[in-house]
């Protein structure tokens, strides 16, 4: 019972006639079935001989990355799917006339004809397949972002820390969020900015954001960044 060899023109013959009115191994939507069939290839069938299975095996290969998260019973083996039959004649004999190749149509027909209702069940699995790949482009990940302290230090005592502070929040970017601030003692009445801002990493690079406060000549001698963590 169902595919047992994916080795010999017998097997791969039976799943090649199996999938040439199919997308998937069972329902409209990649499983585990798929995944389990797919595990039992050793080499990817040859499209020459065997398009409809060479299809199913390309496409099934782009789904390798999500195998675990498949709906399906992955205790099952290969073998529990497919046909009712492990064999299909490679080369079968030819009818003697006409009535008895009729005869031996109705007798052997494994898998159907075409019909409307083939069609009808291609066209769902098309527009699910569809259904499924618009709700995959729509989740998208979550931007990987970074919490980040800074020190901006002033020229001396004499620097307008708040005219400071002002032109450093005005300092604008895509993917830049600045956060609560506080002075900290240096000496000699001095006082430091430490500042926090939130940045999207692939937006903002911090080298790039320090050499735009350094540009601010009036009011700021250095930064440091002193504290970063992953959100």
């Amino acid at each position: 019972m169902g595919f047992t060899d994916f080795v010999s023109d017998a097997g791969l013959t039976l799943l090649n006639t199996w999938l040439a009115s199919r997308s998937y191994i069972i329902g409209h939507a990649p499983t585990q079935a798929d995944v389990k069939v797919f595990e039992a290839f050793k080499e990817k069938p040859a499209v020459e001989k065997y398009p409809h299975a060479a299809r199913w095996y390309k496409h099934i290969a782009t789904y390798e990355s999500e195998f675990t998260s498949l709906p399906g019973d992955p205790s099952k083996a290969a073998t529990a799917y497919g046909p009712e039959v492990s064999t299909l004649p490679i080369q079968p004999k030819a009818p003697a006339d006409d009535a008895a190749a009729a005869e031996d149509d109705d007798e052997v027909d494994l898998f159907g004809s075409e019909s409307e209702e083939d069609e009808e069940k291609q066209a769902e699995t098309a527009r699910r397949l569809e259904e499924y790949k618009k709700k995959k482009e729509g989740k998208t990940k979550p931007a990987a972002k970074s919490i980040v302290t800074m020190e901006v230090k002033p020229w001396d005592d004499e620097t307008d820390l708040k005219a400071m502070e002002a032109a450093v929040r005005a300092i604008e970017q895509d993917g830049l969020v600045w956060g609560g601030s506080k002075l900290q003692p240096v000496g000699f009445g001095i006082f430091k900015l430490q500042i926090n801002l939130v940045v999207e990493d692939e937006k903002v690079s911090l080298e790039d954001l320090q050499e735009s406060i350094s540009e601010l000549e009036d009011y700021v001698q250095s930064t440091d960044v002193i504290a970063m963590q992953k959100l």
